[in-house]
This record gives structure tokens, sequence and C-alpha cells, in this order.
């Protein structure tokens, strides 16, 4: 079965917040750390992943981005402080343990 991720990635604590979709979190997360795509995150060093839902569908991962993309930037930092207080960087982490499943 296939998994889909919705992520927010950070630059640094209650920074610039970018809001993604991929069906490979970490080959994705390795471009945007590496730079590999001349983007909005390689511009402001958006680089730390710090929250992660997983899909089953494409579908719903879309419109779950789509979503959060519309929040208020003080949701996005509630939603985030609510799965990862410390703002860590959760591709240094066990995933596994660390991502809301829809």
């Amino acid at each position: 079965m296939r998994q889909y991720y919705v992520y927010i990635l950070s630059n640094r604590r209650y920074g610039v917040l970018y809001v993604g979709v991929t069906n490979d979190l970490m080959r994705r997360v390795y471009e945007h750390k590496k730079k590999l795509v001349p983007s909005f995150t390689s511009s402001y060093g958006v680089n730390r992943l710090v929250y992660v839902e997983e899909y089953t569908s494409i579908a719903e991962a879309r419109a779950r981005e789509h979503t959060l993309k519309r929040w208020r930037r003080s949701w996005k930092l509630k939603l985030v402080d609510e799965l990862n207080p410390d703002w860590l960087d959760l591709s240094e982490q066990e995933l596994s343990s660390l991502v809301r499943r829809a």
C-alpha cells in the first residue's frame, strides 16, 4: 500500500513555514535540505521537518495540504506545537512514532 505525507517544514522554531505533500518523505526532505530544487524553501533556508501526517490516498493528502495552506499561521504553529513542542527536526528522529496518521 502506498503512503503519502503532508508535511510542514520550518527554518527555526516559529520561523518561516512551508506545507507540502509527497509520496517519499525522506527523499523530499533530503531535496529541501540540499537545496536541489530552486524554490521558496531553498531561498529561505526552510529545511527542518517539524510536522508530518500520513495518508493512504493521494486525494486525501492533497486535500489536507490545500486545507493547511489556507490556515492562519497561528493555527499551523499550534498544530506543530501539539505534536512537536520542541520543534525538533523530525527527519533526525524515528518517524514512525511521530507521524500523525489520518
